[in-house]
């Protein structure tokens, strides 16, 4: 089993002069469920090397056990520090995608070429696409094999206008995530704020906030093993 996690390499909140990147939870909880699953896990980003971390998920109050684990593995630090280049990567050599959250991916990942091909392609090959909290944003602009929006039509959870307006970032994001994939004709579902929730259509599988990151990977690793 090999599975590609996507990060994001954008550390700007917008014009806030806050600093973002990826939810440090987002990655971990996945990153070790498929490593303790026996698979092989490949981390790349848009400019390759260290991804941005995002500071407030490093705060005392954001740990998890998958977290306190991953800030304590020189193995998993060091092969974040040299993540490979969306470039370098192909669909072909991977069972399924991930994308962990954070705000950075609604500011790199949204128009990335190389993201939507990608996406694009492991949709095409009929293998599992999964994102969480702010990742589904990677989506927006992927089409299906027909042209269509990839989520029209399907079955979505993210980050909803709620939690966004819970951390005060409503006016800050460059788009509100459950807005946008509703306007794009996508199935929006979701629970209370900050509960886990995870919603999984075909081969797509979402995942609504940082506690609902290790159920998207379960549900993820689930449906490899289905096909």
């Amino acid at each position: 089993m090999k599975i590609l996690m996507v990060l994001t390499s954008h550390d700007e909140l917008g014009e806030s002069g806050q600093k973002t990147g990826f939810w440090a939870e987002e990655f971990a909880a996945p990153y070790y469920f498929f490593k303790d699953s026996g698979a092989e896990v490949a981390i790349a980003t848009p400019n390759g090397g260290q991804p941005p971390i995002d500071p407030n998920s490093e705060q005392a109050d954001a740990q998890t056990p998958a977290t306190i684990r991953l800030f304590d593995d020189r193995d998993a630090k060091d092969q974040l520090a040299t993540s490979l280049k969306l470039s370098e990567v192909k669909a072909e050599d991977f069972d399924a995608v991930f994308y962990p959250g954070g705000h950075g991916p609604m500011f790199d990942l949204v128009n990335n070429e190389l993201s939507l091909q990608l996406i694009e392609r492991f949709w095409r090959q009929g293998k599992p696409v999964a994102a969480v909290c702010h990742a589904p944003a990677v989506l927006v602009n992927a089409k299906d094999q027909h042209g269509e929006s990839l989520v029209k039509g399907r079955k979505v959870s993210g980050f909803t206008n709620s939690e966004e307006a819970a951390v005060g970032l409503t006016e800050v994001v460059p788009f509100l995530l459950e807005d946008k994939l509703i306007e794009l004709g996508a199935d929006f579902q979701k629970a209370g704020d900050w509960e886990p929730f995870v919603v999984t259509d075909g081969q797509l599988i979402t995942g609504q906030n940082p506690a609902s990151s290790e159920a998207v990977a379960r549900a993820l690793v689930k449906r490899i093993n289905a096909s």
